[in-house]
């Protein structure tokens, strides 16, 4: 397995929190493009280009699966580099962050006019080439917050800021630009289906995600010979074998598994909010986008504010309390949700029922989007006393392996079902309910395998600094 050891020299000290701001502030380049997909792909595919719920399904499915071999694999390779200049991370977030924009900014200017296709033939190359900047920039990105620290509560706080940012790019989307580029027109009373518009949103959120990627790699940068000290100069040779090893060594990990099979259950939901989640809004419950952007906005408000809370609680009653408790108030929020649904006829158009939904999915989700990471950075100490190696890039890579490819899954059986049920020709009353069933109830059911799956984690405070302890006595020997 192609791990690189690490030194005596270990960064114990907290770091400075103008630090963790830099570094968390690439998260919103992260949030942005993620965002701008999961929002507006599926409708800007269907009722833009008009291309069909079967296909579009099948083309993001294959967008997701591609998204979720290289993250791993790169991460496996950002392992194994070694620069003076710029570290084992650096370098693939200056390439990834760059051309992460520039991608994004081709996909929105795609032509209706063009036959389908060619559409589709572009759709898929630019949407493969997004995926693979994405994860040359996130998957480095990401292993860069577990090596910053080794402190137990300082993980989580930089998380927490790392997510403030992260959701600060969701609800900059989901507010800012739904209402700044898809206002209503005489044309278009629901601006979201305004193809003009689309253009427009690729080139100033492809600007965006640029400038925060260069933030972060120049406000992270000073860190870099203090991470290339914990590098040993001895390589080792990578081949098919070695890489495939340290994957299953990953996967093999029972306490990894623990805590990456919640985080698999948690983004399922947002696979599920990718595929129906504008239709429900849109159809089922006939709200403009103004509507939509405050209940979004909301949402994403309460998860950001509610990190200083997670921070506090998981040093109170430890990290896997905590998320136990988010999946909780999810899990209340989802059944409030089906609520809505099955009586949608008497809370169409009224947005303010969905504040409270959006209020407590918010800051459940605020928990779940924070402490699984900071629980993995611990895992990976475990794996370290026990291998003498240490690879985040490899463990973080792996985490999202798991979800994307259940994502990809979700997705397609999605583009499938919008099919099945011949939605884009006939809204009828029953298919409007049948999409906000499989939201609401596919949600419920998901977070209730992540909180069953998360009572099997045995990490602890006291247990990882044992661990941290017996590690700093294997190098001092």
């Amino acid at each position: 397995m192609n791990h690189l050891n690490l030194s005596m020299k270990t960064n114990n000290k907290k770091i400075p929190v103008i630090d963790k701001i830099g570094y968390g502030l690439g998260n919103f380049s992260t949030g942005v493009s993620m965002q701008v997909l999961s929002v507006f792909l599926v409708l800007y595919c269907i009722d833009i280009l008009k291309i069909s719920g079967s296909l579009v399904g099948l083309v993001v499915s294959l967008g997701v699966i591609w998204d979720a071999i290289t993250d791993p694999l790169m991460g496996f390779f950002s392992d194994s580099t070694k620069s003076k200049t710029f570290g084992r991370r650096h370098l693939y977030l200056l390439i990834g962050g760059i051309f992460l924009g520039v991608t994004n900014f081709v996909l929105w200017d795609l032509s209706p006019d063009l036959p389908t296709l060619a559409k589709t033939i572009i759709l898929i190359v630019d949407l493969l080439a997004i995926k693979t900047f994405s994860t040359i920039y996130v998957t480095p990105y990401t292993a860069l917050g577990a090596e910053l620290t080794t402190d137990y509560d300082d993980r989580t706080s930089i998380q927490s800021i790392k997510t403030i940012f992260f959701l600060a790019g969701l609800a900059f989307v989901s507010v800012v630009v739904m209402s700044v580029f898809f206002k209503s027109t005489p044309e278009f009373e629901m601006g979201q289906l305004n193809p003009s518009s689309y253009p427009v949103m690729g080139l100033y959120t492809s600007l965006i995600i640029v400038i925060f990627a260069l933030i972060s790699f120049f406000s992270t940068k000073k860190y870099i010979p203090m991470l290339n000290q914990n590098i040993e100069t001895t390589t080792q040779k990578i081949n098919i074998s070695t890489i495939f090893s340290s994957f299953f060594l990953v996967l093999k990990n029972g306490t990894f598994r623990a805590v990456a099979f919640p985080y698999m259950f948690s983004n399922l939901v947002t696979a599920l909010l990718t595929g129906f989640g504008l239709h429900v809004f849109t159809y089922t419950f006939a709200l403009d986008n103004h509507q939509i952007a405050t209940i979004l906005g909301v949402l994403m408000v309460l998860s950001a504010l509610s990190q200083p809370f997670w921070t506090y609680t998981s040093k109170k009653i430890d990290k896997k309390p905590s998320l136990k408790l988010s999946l909780i108030i999810c899990i209340t929020a989802c059944i409030f949700f089906l609520i809505a649904v099955l009586f949608r006829d008497y809370v169409q158009s009224k947005v303010m029922v969905f504040l409270p939904f959006a209020g407590l999915a918010g800051f459940g989700m605020g928990g779940l989007l924070s402490l699984p990471l900071s629980m993995i950075a611990d895992v990976i100490d475990l794996d370290e006393l026990k291998t003498g190696v240490r690879s985040e890039g490899s463990y973080y890579g792996c985490l999202t392996l798991l979800y994307k490819l259940a994502q990809s899954i979700a997705l397609l059986l999605v583009g499938a079902l919008l099919d099945l049920i011949n939605f884009n020709t006939n809204k009828t009353d029953g298919k409007l309910l049948t999409i906000g069933l499989v939201l609401s109830g596919g949600a419920i059911i998901c977070f209730v395998m992540a909180y069953w799956s998360i009572l099997k984690y045995n990490l602890t405070k006291d247990t990882v600094k044992d661990v941290q302890r017996q590690i700093a006595e294997k190098k001092a020997n």
